[in-house]
């Protein structure tokens, strides 16, 4: 069953498993802020399970591009697009958030974000990344890192 995600009135709804699922919660709902700002996108989730095209299709990319597979269980994701960028979401129990831009005109921006949540240790798989830090209302600290896409997906 789908989710719309209120970024006003926080819940962690999907997200009780984790063991940041507060801050987890406040990730999400800071996320869908964003794009209801910016592109008068309504942000919906779905249990992992119910999106595994989705899953497997950030899975493969993170694999693909830097050899990376997440230990962490998948308890959401999201797949959709604004303007002529392809979108992809997945939180993990962890507290990691996973986002996949994907500029679908040759040549445009790709790449993959990740964000860790308040209270999250960052996970071994990607000790090698640097992460910076910035201040949401919604998700207290934010610490998150990136990289580009190389190859087609």
């Amino acid at each position: 069953m789908s989710y719309v995600v209120d970024f006003e009135t926080v819940s962690t709804a999907g997200l009780e498993s984790s063991p940041v699922a507060a801050a987890l919660a406040g990730l999400r709902a800071n996320e869908a802020r964003y794009f209801k700002n910016k592109y008068d996108h309504v942000f919906t989730v779905e249990p992992a399970s119910d999106a595994a095209a989705t899953v497997d299709w950030v899975s493969r990319i993170l694999e693909e591009e830097r050899g990376l597979v997440i230990a962490s269980r998948p308890l959401e994701a999201t797949g959709f697009q604004v303007e002529n960028i392809r979108m992809a979401y997945v939180f993990y129990e962890s507290g990691l958030s996973i986002n996949v831009m994907y500029t679908l005109d040759d040549g445009g921006k790709r790449a993959v974000g990740f964000k860790l949540s308040d209270g999250m240790e960052v996970p071994a798989e990607l000790g090698s990344f640097k992460f910076a830090r910035q201040k949401s209302k919604l998700a207290g600290t934010i610490r998150g890192s990136f990289f580009v896409i190389k190859k087609e997906h």
